[in-house]
Parts: structure tokens; C-alpha cells; sequence
């Protein structure tokens, strides 16, 4: 589908996925978060794709949160508990990794895009914040769960009930981001790490994602057990059996997904 509000594009086993609303500042609309989804289904539907990076593509900004008149729409932020609590859910349910490369402040819903990926990089300049209880709101899209499962429930409580922003040396320390980078490195330092996960095998690193997506929902006895059934699955894939020769082989192993 042509896309107007994100950029779709495929290079070898990675996909880029770019917020194109510089001019608002990536601010996220209805059509964005359809545009998304749809491009999230596509990345599924395509067996080539290993690792997707998710960015703010020519923005200054990473995101600057919800347009208003998507909470100004008939029912406003009361639509969350049908739609906005559930905006950003197509990231974690992609069966492939998912990169978040922060190039600027993530705000609002800018940070609740960026926590629904897997993994996230950010440039020196960055700011987080949530700044919803200063509205009268809490988080509307997933903010006030993902973030305490990421950075723990104090940090959580605090960032949220003081609605204050932090910058990128704090995020990293608390867990919230993985690296922080100069913004002319910040791509180059994602697709780096995009490579390093693709060159793993690819069913073993869906089915990571899974395990460890889902296993934080479960009992500590029922995520092993979960886990112990992927295992087992995983020994009847041919690339299990590539892994096992490449290492008595002393070569690096030739994954095809199978």
C-alpha cells in the first residue's frame, strides 16, 4: 500500500521503517498508526526480513507525541480503552526484532512508540518524558505498563507522577535505552547491531523475542516450561542442525530459516 506518513523501505535482511511527519514534529494520527500496522503486516509477510529499525527519519525529533486532534476526536482520550491503549501493539507482536533509533526528543506517545520496540538506541541530544499527569491524563498508549516492565516501578512511578523529562545520559542509566550515540552515528550504530542479529539464526531469534515477550506475563514456572517448548521445536529446524556442523566445522553458520 502506498504509505504517506511513514517510509517503507528493505535492504538485504533488514527493514527501515521512518516517521515521515517532520513538520509536525512526528506527532502521531490515526493515519500514521494504520500506516504502521500495515507496514508491520507487510514486514511479517516477508521471509527476507530479519531485523527492522524503526526511526524518526528526517525529523529533528524522534516524536513529539499524539496530534491533539486524534484526543480531540468524538470521545477523546476516553478512546483509550478501545484504541489508544492498544496503538503501538503491531511493534511487539511483529515476530521480528524491532530497533528503535531515537534521533531526538521522544514525548508522550513519541516514548510509548519507542518503548513498544525491542530494543532502543538514542542520540546524545535526546529527551524522554510522559507528561500526561501534568495534562490531567495518565499515559494513553501503553506507557505506564511498558516502561515499569523496562526500567523498573519506582523510576516508572516517578517519571510519570513528576511528568518531568530526562535526558539520554539518564535514560541509558536506567535501563531505558541501550546506547547513546552522536546523531550522525545513531543509524550506523543500528543497522551495526540490526547486522549482528540478522547473522543469528532466525527462527532461534523469533523465537527469543517470544520467549522473553511473553514469558514477563507469565509465572516463573509456566515462562521455563514455555521456554522448554520452543527449545524443543527448535531441534527439528534444519537450522538447528547448520548451527551444530558450522561449529564442529569451525565456520560461521549459513542460516536459511528453515
Amino acid at each position: 500500500m502506498p504509505y504517506q506518513t511513514i517510509r517503507l523501505s528493505k535492504r538485504d535482511t533488514i527493514a527501515y521503517l521512518d516517521l515521515r511527519r517532520a513538520e509536525q514534529g512526528n506527532r502521531i494520527d490515526g493515519q500514521l498508526l494504520q500506516e504502521l500496522a500495515a507496514a508491520c503486516a507487510d514486514i511479517n509477510d516477508d521471509p527476507q526480513v530479519r531485523v527492522a529499525i524503526l526511526s524518526g527519519g528526517d525529523a529533528s525529533v524522534f516524536s513529539l507525541g499524539w496530534d491533539m486532534s486524534l484526543l480531540a476526536a468524538e470521545g477523546g482520550p476516553a478512546r483509550r480503552r478501545e484504541f489508544l491503549g492498544y496503538a503501538f501493539d503491531c511493534l511487539p507482536q511483529l515476530s521480528r526484532p524491532v530497533i528503535c533509533a531515537i534521533n531526538g526528543d521522544a514525548i508522550s506517545a513519541g516514548l510509548e512508540l519507542a518503548l513498544a520496540c525491542d530494543v532502543r538506541l538514542a542520540c546524545a541530544e535526546a529527551h524522554f518524558a510522559l507528561p500526561e499527569t501534568s495534562w490531567g491524563l495518565i499515559p494513553l498508549g501503553g506507557g505506564s505498563q511498558r516502561l515499569a516492565r523496562i526500567v523498573g516501578r519506582g523510576k516508572a512511578l516517578e517519571l510519570i507522577l513528576t511528568a518531568e523529562a530526562i535526558d539520554a545520559q539518564e535514560a541509558h542509566r536506567i535501563g531505558l535505552v541501550s546506547q547513546v550515540v552522536p546523531r550522525d552515528r545513531l543509524m550506523a550504530e543500528a543497522v551495526a547491531l540490526a547486522e549482528r542479529i540478522a547473522a543469528r539464526g532466525p527462527i532461534a531469534v523469533r523465537y527469543a523475542k517470544e520467549a522473553v515477550s511473553k514469558g514477563l506475563d507469565m509465572t516463573l514456572e509456566q515462562a521455563l516450561r514455555f521456554e522448554t517448548d520452543l527449545t524443543i521445536i527448535l531441534q527439528t529446524t534444519e537450522d538447528r542442525a547448520e548451527g551444530v556442523r558450522a561449529f564442529l566445522d569451525k565456520r560461521p553458520p549459513q542460516f536459511q530459516g528453515r
